[in-house]
């Protein structure tokens, strides 16, 4: 899930284009490639609050969740994930292709005595493991718990910064137009903070692909203040409202191997 840039027409299409006495091809492949005009950061508030509005009456969805993070000073590979989520906090993830292939976690607020049940892939799928979301063993490969995962929890932290940097007038907000992500029309929006790290923003910069349809951000980059990418995230297939029930966050499901 690499930012994909935005390159303006090269040479050889505007002389293809002049040929054919194309201008408005010409055109419109300019204004595809530059920001929309007149973008306030409160714009952004409002694409927020839309999202906002959607995830409190949503119950449940699926998704296959992508992910990049930087973790110990290195980009980690790209990890494949079946997610399901229900509230109150219920998830179930399951990897799908390499790295971790075949590993499986359940973690439901309250119960297991709020530890997460796990198994990994391969041969040791039959050895089960309670551990606590915060602990060394289930961190050793993340940025963030188990307990963070979700749409609500990444709007709340994106919302919640964008919103005391708009006060306080330390946010740049660009809308770079109608863009497409996993096969979905978006709106690709980036957010700059100020450069000050003591003003306490989760992020210097942030880039999303909102849903159109849904008003959902199904893509999201996270640069630190060095410029470097430190999370990539991303909902392929998001599914709301998917009918699930307790049965699929129980690891006596048949469906899994727990």
């Amino acid at each position: 899930m690499k930012e994909r840039p935005r390159a303006a027409p090269v040479p050889w299409l505007l002389r293809v284009c002049d040929g054919l006495n194309l201008p408005a091809m010409v055109a419109a492949l300019l204004l595809a490639a530059a920001p929309v005009r007149g973008a306030e950061p409160r714009d952004c508030l409002a694409w927020i609050a839309r999202a906002e509005a959607v995830l409190a009456r949503t119950d449940n969805y699926t998704a296959t969740f992508h992910k990049r993070e930087m973790v110990g000073g290195t980009l980690r590979p790209e990890e494949t994930v079946f997610f399901k989520f229900k509230k109150p906090f219920m998830a179930y993830m399951k990897w799908i292709k390499p790295p971790n292939r075949g590993t499986e976690v359940i973690y439901v607020e309250g119960w297991n005595g709020n530890r997460l049940r796990a198994h990994q892939g391969g041969i040791l799928n039959i050895l089960n493991f309670n551990l606590d979301p915060r602990g060394t063993l289930a961190m050793r490969q993340n940025r963030h718990p188990v307990t963070d995962a979700g749409l609500d929890h990444l709007l709340g932290i994106v919302g919640g910064d964008v919103r005391k940097a708009v006060r306080a007038g330390e946010f740049q907000f660009t809308d770079h137009g109608e863009d497409a992500v996993y096969g979905r029309r978006s709106r690709r929006l980036e957010g700059s903070f100020t450069a000050d790290r003591s003003r306490g923003y989760y992020c210097s910069r942030a880039i999303l692909q909102m849903d159109l349809a849904l008003s959902i951000p199904l893509e999201v980059q996270i640069y630190d203040w060095d410029g470097r990418l430190v999370e990539d995230y991303g909902y392929e297939g998001l599914k709301l409202d998917a009918g699930l029930t307790a049965a699929d966050f129980d690891p006596k499901n048949p469906a899994y191997a727990f």
